[in-house]
């Protein structure tokens, strides 16, 4: 048995696109069922089946509709949208399930602190203790707009507002101590009142009184996740993050970016065990490695180069069609852009020697671990025993299948290597992050 075991966290959408934009259309997706509690309800059977840790809804304030200022190529071509909003989504998923985590991505940016701790304490309370939240301070001034603003404000504001808006969030989620309720039908007496306290929080740009409505859950509070990679988002997550959600080119940016979050860590009290970082993968399976390449090159002919070009334009927040010079893309993002994304474009080109159209349009091509089931469990244990994470995000090529797969295939893999546990060990989402 491994002392250290790798974590798994699905990435989820409301929609029919996750990470691989051609994905949906493969015939293996299903899409007759997205609005329908019961697809919910079976991937998180499945991801449950496999001891995941949990899995998570991406999500977005809007429609894309930076390339061509428009969002018909999203629309038509079944880009990554939100269908259902995932805070309505995850409670049918937690009444079908015991031990999955369950996450949902709410804006600092635009919401009060005392509705994220309301949602988000309440959810878990309801799911006992299971609940992450995906903290993001928003990319795109049409999220902004949504919400009543004129457009986003500087990167950095965002990070201090979001550092506001975690301190306020902790205090509400502490106004009630663990043992409040007393539930004592005989003296008349349900709880007691020196066990729930303000919170008074007020601080630059937030300020709530509290307390909280809302009781303590069995973990106390959510778990803190978080996938911001410009150097203000590393500092951020150093400081909250209990899970760290990056897409990173390859294993040395993988251990760079590893190493550098922990060093943030070090610097301000915390344990490395403390925040597991965990990089996106994707998996094309196979009876044999032939079979795989060959599904794989399946999928990468069911791509459509105008949405990989929209979907890379909506992250980097420009219009890449309207880009001539890389150098000028910083001007023309204002504050909008997700850093990650930009940096995975650099890396392309500074390695490949790429323009930036042509790394666009490799972003989302093959990036896949194509092989066997045992093929894949062996780039995974390479690259989680080399040290550049603690486990891997799961994004779907085909859903439901290739969860199906992967679960069915390479978890058993895992498991028999001693690198992935075989039933859980923790009563919340934290301990068995932890565990």
């Amino acid at each position: 048995m491994q002392d250290r075991q790798m974590h798994l966290v699905a990435y989820l959408k409301t929609g029919p696109t996750a990470l691989h934009v051609g994905g949906w259309r493969h015939p293996e997706s299903t899409l007759d069922d997205i609005l329908h509690p019961s697809r919910y309800q079976h991937i998180a059977r499945v991801l449950e089946a496999g001891c995941f840790d949990g899995c998570f809804f991406a999500d977005l304030f809007g429609l894309y509709d930076i390339h061509g200022g428009s969002f018909d190529p999203y629309v038509r071509r079944g880009g990554q949208i939100s269908y259902l909003d995932p805070t309505v989504v995850l409670p049918v998923m937690a009444a079908a399930t015991t031990h999955l985590g369950l996450g949902a991505t709410l804006s600092t940016s635009f919401h009060t602190p005392y509705h994220l701790a309301r949602w988000l304490g309440s959810l878990d309370v309801m799911s006992g203790g299971r609940v992450a939240w995906n903290v993001v301070t928003s990319a795109t001034d049409l999220e902004a707009q949504n919400a009543g603003m004129d457009a986003l404000p500087p990167r950095e504001e965002r990070y201090d507002r979001a550092d506001e808006v975690l301190e306020a969030c902790f205090a509400l989620w502490d106004s009630w101590d663990e043992d409040a309720f007393v539930l004592d039908k005989e003296a008349g007496y349900f709880a007691d009142p020196a066990k729930v306290h303000y919170a008074n929080y007020q601080g630059r740009w937030v300020k709530t009184r509290g307390p909280l409505s809302i009781p303590r859950s069995p973990q106390g509070r959510p778990v803190i996740m978080q996938a911001g990679s410009s150097d203000r988002g590393r500092e951020f997550a150093a400081r909250w993050a209990e899970v760290v959600f990056t897409v990173q080119r390859g294993k040395d940016e993988m251990k760079e970016f590893y190493d550098d979050l922990h060093v943030r860590m070090d610097k301000i009290g915390r344990r490395p065990e403390e925040c597991a970082v965990l990089p996106a993968v994707s998996v094309v399976l196979g009876e044999t490695e032939a079979i795989a390449k060959e599904k794989a090159d399946y999928l990468d002919s069911l791509i459509d180069p105008e949405l990989i070009t929209a979907s890379t334009s909506n992250s980097v927040g420009v219009d890449l069609t309207k880009v001539k010079d890389p150098a000028d893309l910083a001007k023309l993002q204002g504050n909008q852009g997700m850093k990650g994304t930009e940096q995975i474009l650099q890396q392309a080109m500074k390695a490949e020697g790429l323009t930036l159209a042509q790394a666009a349009q490799t972003r989302h091509r093959r990036r896949e671990l194509v092989g066997t089931p045992s093929m894949v469990a062996d780039r995974l244990q390479e690259m989680f025993q080399a040290g550049c994470c603690d486990g891997f995000v799961l994004a779907p090529t085909t859903f439901p299948a290739m969860f199906e797969q992967f679960c069915r295939g390479v978890v058993p893999e895992l498991q028999r290597r001693g690198l992935f546990r075989t039933a859980y060990r923790g009563r919340t989402l934290r301990e068995n992050l932890r565990s």
